[in-house]
């Protein structure tokens, strides 16, 4: 699974993962591990994360396959 997290921190001057770990009430190790492709958030997560940044959650995390 591919994702956008680090764009859309670009976009809101989140340059440090611990800002969004924080709004998100997770670690920053486990934004970092997203970031990276090493974890796929749960559903929750995902969804709190699309909650977040007003979009979808498709528009934000995508498989592999997609474009």
């Amino acid at each position: 699974m591919r994702n956008r997290l680090k764009a859309l921190r670009a976009e809101r001057d989140w340059s440090r993962q611990a800002t969004l770990a924080q709004q998100l009430s997770v670690s920053r190790q486990t934004i970092n591990a997203i970031d990276t492709g090493k974890y796929d958030p749960s559903l929750p997560l995902a969804m709190k994360t699309a909650r977040l940044f007003g979009q979808a959650v498709e528009a934000i995390f995508f498989l592999d396959d997609e474009t």
